[in-house]
């Protein structure tokens, strides 16, 4: 009679698998709440203690680790020396184990819980026989995902050998990926207590959502991957549209990055339209159709093709007006039931609903050859603390209102990064250029081809200002107040030059480079 161990944390499905194997002619052997879930629906189940002689002890910590368990599932059919090994202590083969592990990690993002009840959730047995079972896979059919049950049930009553042999292989590929994502849960809350945020050996686990059409351009393979499920983009609700591409994953991204600092609504509703990962207009207004208007005023022609995010729902206004725009993805806390009807006619148009906050905690990611960088995540933008009015004049009430809103908005534009902004809407972007006095040329250059009279605008700049140039440009193109980091070894010349042009400048003390 085949022998099947089972211990399961999650039990959906436990019962019709047991009933179904014991069907088929199956011994089942069981641990703690899984006997007793077994038994409680009518199944004969044999007690682990029952094959391994031993009670099980220390709270359960110790119950499976004991030969006649490892031995049953490591020993090679095809050995007759393991086979008399194993003949010799009594040990009988185990050829089907079903183990999923102890919600360690989701115990973790519970939040409030204790470092002892977090350790108490490090399944140790689990993964030992897991392993076990997954090493011996020529002769042992190992499962630690309930929705593979339907298809080894189903082999099993096929009874076709090599589809046995080709599902034992690719589940104890199954396991060997799941028990190391599992151990690099652990390794990460470890180093989570730790002081040092960046640890000796760095363990990822990530668990594919979705399979991508293809990556940035048609010829390469992509897909889409999460640290856990429902966390992050993978918690957005698509409404409506196509699937999401690769490109339009990166773009939620930005447009969320670009929209995360007017979250608290301090400054109105806020709308960032994103085209390539940075902002081709960002607003605030007093509702979602006026932060969208503004925002697209500043560059509606790159517009065409992008990614809108708002902080506030998209209500019947918005969304019509929306809609007379051709744009890949909308992300919005909400949508009306009119909204979704109305962007809904564009049926390429992906609609997004939901918060996707980002864990400050995290860790940045950038791959190179080779490798990894981590940083931590992009800081916040400082508003206030630490700002220090370095020129003759002080900024008017409202140049100060709309300094801060710059600076908010400089945060998610790529390096080097220069935005023009007026009464809470971009008017220029310059992004990514290869120097600074660049980025604030195309800055202008972008706001006059959309037709924005620049006179008494203000100027956020992501870093120093490295020579006076930048702030002669900005002058000339009608800039009145400027906010940036300072730092510069040049600094008195730049703030020369600021005074001579009868600007008021404003330090932060803080640099916002996104590379």
């Amino acid at each position: 009679m085949p022998r099947a161990l089972l211990s399961v944390s999650d039990k959906s499905g436990l019962v019709d698998l047991a009933r179904a194997l014991a069907s088929l002619g199956w011994e089942l052997i069981s641990t703690g709440g899984t006997s007793r879930a077994l038994r409680e629906a009518g199944l004969t189940v044999a007690d682990v203690s029952d094959v391994t002689r031993f009670p099980e002890m220390l709270d359960g910590r110790v119950k499976t680790l004991h030969p006649a368990v490892h031995g049953g599932l490591l020993a090679r059919r095809d050995l007759p020396e393991h086979m008399a090994a194993i003949g010799e202590h009594a040990i009988a083969p185990i050829d089907l184990v079903v183990v999923n592990l102890y919600p360690f990690r989701e115990t973790v993002a519970r939040g409030g819980v204790t470092p002892e009840e977090v350790i108490e959730q490090i399944d140790i047995g689990g993964p030992s026989m897991l392993r076990s079972a997954a090493k011996n896979f020529s002769a042992v059919t190992v499962v630690v995902d309930p929705a593979d049950y339907g298809r080894v049930l189903e082999t099993l009553r096929d009874g076709d050998a090599a589809a046995g042999a080709a599902l034992r292989r690719e589940l104890a590929a199954k396991v060997f990926a799941h028990t190391a994502a599992y151990d690099a849960a652990i390794a990460a809350w470890f180093a989570e207590q730790a002081e040092d945020r960046f640890p000796e050996r760095l363990s990822l686990a990530f668990e594919r959502a979705q399979s991508l059409r293809y990556g940035e351009n048609p010829d390469q393979q992509a897909a889409f991957y999460v640290e856990r499920k429902g966390a992050g983009l993978g918690a957005l609700a698509q409404k409506g549209g196509k699937e999401l591409s690769f490109n339009n994953l990166l773009d939620l991204e930005g447009a969320l990055l670009a929209a995360e600092p007017f979250a608290d609504g301090e400054q109105g509703a806020c709308c960032a339209i994103i085209k390539h990962t940075t902002p081709c207009g960002l607003a605030v207004g007093a509702t979602a159709r006026e932060a969208y208007e503004k925002a697209l005023a500043c560059d509606p022609v790159s517009a065409f093709g992008s990614v809108i995010a708002l902080t506030v729902p998209v209500d019947d206004e918005a969304a019509e007006q929306i809609s007379r725009l051709f744009v890949e993805c909308v992300v919005a806390p909400a949508f009306s039931e009119g909204a979704v009807e109305t962007l809904g006619r564009k049926k390429n148009l992906r609609i997004l609903e939901g918060s996707a906050p980002a864990d400050p905690r995290a860790l940045d990611y950038k791959r190179v050859r080779g490798g990894l960088l981590v940083q931590d995540r992009m800081p916040a933008a400082v508003i206030g603390d630490g700002w220090k009015v370095v020129t003759t004049r002080q900024p008017t009430d409202e140049e100060l209102a709309d300094l801060r809103f710059a600076w908010r908005a400089v945060r998610s534009v790529k390096s080097n990064a220069i935005v023009l902004a007026r009464g809470g809407m971009t008017l220029g972007i310059g992004a990514g250029q290869m120097s600074r006095v660049d980025a604030s040329f195309m800055a202008a250059h972008k706001a006059r081809q959309a037709g924005h009279a620049l006179e008494g605008v203000v100027l956020g700049s992501d870093a120093f200002f490295p020579f006076r140039d930048g702030v002669d440009q900005a002058a000339e193109a009608g800039v009145r107040a400027i906010v940036q980091p300072g730092g510069s070894v040049r600094d008195a010349e730049v703030i020369e030059a600021a005074n001579a042009h009868g600007m008021a400048m404003v330090f932060t003390g803080q640099r916002l480079f996104r590379h």
